[in-house]
C-alpha cells in the first residue's frame, strides 16, 4: 500500500514537472502573437508620423525652410543624389514638346515646354505640398511650385488657372491646374521645370514625354556627369524625339500614365525586342529604343538588339568608351 502511494505520488511529481516547460511554452506562444502586434502597431505608429512630417515639411533634409516667397532659391547641393521615380504621373497625355532644356533666343531655358491646349488638364507629378502658387507677368504667368517627398520641387507655368493653394498637400495624378497661355508665352503650353535644392534639371533626365514614362525607378543626380548626362537625356527624349502634332498626341486618349509599380516592373522584365536584319522591310524607318537594365554595356545592349557598337554610339552621339547607366534609353534604330 505505501509502495503503490510512493509510485503515485512520484508519477504525479514527474507529470507536475513536464507540465512546467509546456505551461512556459504556451505562455511564449501565447506571447509572441502580442509581440508581433505591438511591433506592427509600432511601425504602423512610425509610418504615420513619417508621413504627417512629409506632409508638412517634405524633404526637410535637403531644405532648411519652408516659404512661399522665391519661386526657386539655390540650397547646398550634394555631389550624388537618389531621387525615387516611383509613383510619379505625367503631368499632361501630350507626348509634344515644343522646345528643350537649355540655351535658347541667347538666354537659358530650365525647362520643357510641351504642348498643351487652354483648359486642359495639368496634374501634380508626383505626391507633396503646393509651396507657391502665383503670378509672373514676365515669366512663369500664372505658376505652381510643389516639394516633393524625393527631393524634388516642380514648376509649372502658364497656365490659365491654378486649382490649388499654398500649403495643401496633393497627390501624385491630383489636378493642380488648367494649360493656358499666360506671361512671357507665345502659345499655348506647360512650361515643365524639375529642380533640387533650387536648382535647375532637365526634366527628360527623369521624364520622358514622347514614351510617357518616367526613365527608372530612380535618376541618380551626379554633379560630375551632370551635363553630359542632360545633353544625352535631350538627344534621346527631348524635341527631336516628340510625336507628331495631333490632338491625340497632345490630348491623349484619356488614359492617365502614372507609376503603377507592378504594371512597370512586369514590363521590365519582358522580353526587349531584336531587330533582324530584314525587320520592317515594309514599314519604312522606325526608331526604336532599349530601356538600359543594371550592369549593362554599350556591347551588351549592341548585341541585344542586333546591331554594331558604331551603330548604336552614331544613333545616340556617343563615344564608344561612354559609360551607360540603368534606366537609360538608347536609341537602336
Amino acid at each position: 500500500m505505501i509502495i503503490s502511494k510512493i509510485k503515485t505520488l512520484a508519477l504525479v511529481s514527474i507529470m507536475a514537472l513536464a507540465a512546467i516547460p509546456a505551461t512556459a511554452q504556451d505562455l511564449l506562444a501565447r506571447q509572441a502573437p502580442v509581440d508581433r502586434r505591438s511591433a506592427a502597431a509600432d511601425t504602423i505608429v512610425f509610418e504615420t508620423l513619417r508621413h504627417r512630417e512629409d506632409m508638412e515639411n517634405p524633404s526637410s533634409d535637403l531644405y532648411p525652410t519652408w516659404e512661399n516667397r522665391y519661386a526657386h532659391k539655390a540650397t547646398p547641393m550634394p555631389d550624388v543624389y537618389r531621387i525615387d521615380l516611383r509613383g510619379f504621373c505625367m503631368p499632361t497625355p501630350s507626348r509634344v514638346i515644343t522646345s528643350n532644356f537649355g540655351r535658347r533666343w541667347g538666354r537659358w531655358h530650365k525647362g520643357l515646354d510641351i504642348k498643351v491646349y487652354i483648359g486642359d488638364t495639368i496634374r501634380a507629378a508626383f505626391s507633396g505640398k503646393v509651396r507657391i502658387v502665383a503670378y509672373e507677368g514676365k515669366g512663369y504667368g500664372n505658376y505652381i511650385v510643389i516639394r516633393h517627398n524625393n527631393g524634388l520641387e516642380t514648376i509649372y507655368g502658364h497656365l490659365s488657372k491654378q486649382l490649388v493653394s499654398e500649403n495643401e498637400y496633393v497627390r501624385a495624378g491630383e489636378p493642380i491646374g488648367l494649360g493656358g497661355n499666360t506671361g512671357r508665352s507665345t502659345g499655348s503650353h506647360l512650361h515643365f521645370e524639375t529642380r533640387l535644392c533650387g536648382v535647375a534639371l532637365n526634366p527628360a533626365l527623369m521624364f520622358d514625354f514622347p514614351n510617357q514614362d518616367v526613365t527608372g525607378d530612380f535618376y541618380t543626380y551626379r554633379s560630375s556627369t551632370i551635363d553630359d548626362e542632360s545633353a544625352n537625356a535631350t538627344l534621346a527624349r527631348g524635341k527631336s524625339a516628340s510625336r507628331g502634332y495631333s490632338r491625340e498626341n497632345i490630348q491623349g486618349n484619356g488614359e492617365i500614365h502614372h507609376g503603377n509599380i507592378e504594371r512597370r516592373a512586369a514590363r521590365r522584365e519582358a522580353p526587349q525586342p531584336r531587330r533582324g536584319n530584314n525587320d520592317n522591310a515594309n514599314t519604312g524607318v522606325q526608331m526604336r529604343y532599349y530601356k538600359v537594365e543594371a550592369g549593362e554595356t554599350l556591347e551588351n545592349v549592341a548585341e541585344k538588339c542586333g546591331v554594331s557598337v558604331d551603330k548604336l554610339c552614331r544613333l545616340n552621339h556617343f563615344g564608344r568608351f561612354t559609360v551607360i547607366r540603368k534606366g537609360q534609353l538608347l536609341r537602336y534604330s
